[in-house]
């Protein structure tokens, strides 16, 4: 194997790239603007390992953004997403694999009576949203600063210059029109929840929320949060829209509404879902989703929706979850990460720590100014988390260690990580701290 510090090929590549992509990639953290350095080009990947053009192998810990719950290639999922090519492709009809999905998910999950599936979390997003506002009559959205929905053009704003005002476009090509019909306040900010409800309340169709935010750092709210923000959402008839593209079927099988106990009004999947396969669906209670066409007046469709490849990878996955149970191991090993992290910056004299959810972990580097030393919103995030972070990353990677090419996004675990993996990321860790190659 070529030395990691070899991407002659990777360079190349990422040039030719350029030259036909924005910038070169076809989703914007690929391109490693903010770790720096040039994009690896992934040819094969088995188990929690893949390997890149140059023929340098790397312990995965991004698992394609969270999909990949038993990792890479996984024999069982393989075998399935076999069968299903064999007997085709792509069929633009009804078929029985969706059907197959959609049952397993509603007999399991009480608050999904029926599920509509999509190509991508966005989509998903972008569905619901409709029919909460085909159900209420209602126009307005509101949603937390630091929680990703999705590229949908009302949930690319950014909070207005009060509390409880209209957001401004975060983007460019996004109508200040559109923009404005999304309220957007703080997480771990009770006071503005309220304020924004009390002020909105009679315009809102829905609040949206990521379970536990996962887009802008791993930002784990304080346990009455998410209640708080349902019980004020009901109170003026706004639907409580659950965006578990990330946690579903990731923490539990049921998600953080499992774990919570709260029954969404509705509900987006995505990534686990698919078994590493584009994929997304939204789901919820039967009145709201008969407002689908073509059983009710709320539009939505898609080509390639319900692809039976997809599909035949979700069952396969579903199923292994349901038989394997692997929650209360991932459990287990990320409090592990978290400790010996937390262990070798104490030893170092470094500020850093991980922030853990079930499989789901995320590095903060830097000194983190809140009164129980968790970050919760995106204002907390360490100034230097950006530039300690690209350090931090581009140390690993030279270790063979992948984890997300941007400090605000996390990491997951796989089935497929095994101790030794979990070992030499902590080792590595240990290593990278002891020659403070970051300030304290």
């Amino acid at each position: 194997m070529k030395s990691l510090s070899t991407i002659t090929e990777s360079e190349h590549l990422f040039e030719r790239a350029k030259r036909v992509s924005p910038g070169g990639v076809h989703s914007p953290v690929r391109a490693f603007r903010g770790v720096g350095g040039v994009p690896r080009f992934i040819i094969s990947a088995d188990g929690s390992n893949f390997t890149d053009v140059d023929g340098n192998a790397y312990i995965d810990f991004c698992m394609s953004w969270g999909p990949l719950i038993f990792g890479h290639k996984n024999p069982e999922i393989r075998e399935a997403v076999i069968k299903a090519l064999e007997r085709g492709w792509s069929y633009g009809a009804a078929e029985p694999y969706s059907l197959e999905l959609a049952e397993l998910i509603t007999s399991s999950i009480p608050w999904v009576e029926k599920i509509r599936f999509v190509n991508s979390g966005t989509e998903a997003v972008m569905a619901a949203l409709r029919v909460a506002r085909g159900a209420t009559g209602r126009s307005k959205i509101l949603k937390f600063d630091g929680c990703y929905h999705g590229h949908v053009d009302s949930m690319r704003g950014r909070a207005g210059s009060g509390l409880a005002e209209m957001s401004s476009p975060a983007s460019a090509g996004v109508s200040k029109s559109v923009a404005g019909e999304t309220i957007v306040v703080p997480l771990d900010d009770p006071s503005a929840l309220k304020l924004a409800i009390e002020k909105h309340g009679k315009e809102l169709a829905a609040v949206i929320i990521e379970a536990i935010p996962a887009n802008n750092g791993l930002l784990l709210q304080k346990p009455d949060f998410l209640p708080l923000a349902v019980e004020l959402a009901r109170k003026v008839g706004a639907l409580i829209i659950l965006d578990e593209v990330i946690t579903g079927f990731r923490v539990s099988f049921g998600g953080v509404a499992e774990i919570t106990g709260i029954k969404p009004d509705l509900v987006t999947y995505g990534k686990v879902i698919g078994g590493g396969f584009p994929v997304g669906a939204y789901g919820g209670k039967k009145e709201l989703m008969d407002l689908v066409a073509p059983s009710g007046p709320v539009y939505q469709a898609g080509t390639l929706s319900a692809n039976p490849v997809a599909m035949s990878a979700g069952i396969a996955t579903l199923k292994k979850l349901i038989k394997e149970k692997p929650y209360a191991s991932f459990e287990k090993k990320t409090a592990w990460l978290e400790n010996k992290i937390g262990q070798s910056a104490t030893k170092a004299g470094v500020s850093a720590m991980a922030q853990r959810f079930g499989s789901i972990f995320w590095l903060v580097l830097g000194k983190v100014n809140t009164a129980d030393g968790t970050v919760r919103s995106q204002i907390q995030i360490p100034s230097s988390q950006k530039d300690q972070y690209a350090q931090v990353f581009h140390s690993l990677l030279d270790s063979g260690i992948y984890m997300a090419p941007s400090g605000f996004e996390v990491s997951f675990l796989s089935t497929a990580h095994t101790d030794t993996d979990l070992e030499k990321l902590t080792d590595s860790i240990d290593k990278i701290f002891s020659k403070r190659i970051f300030s304290k």
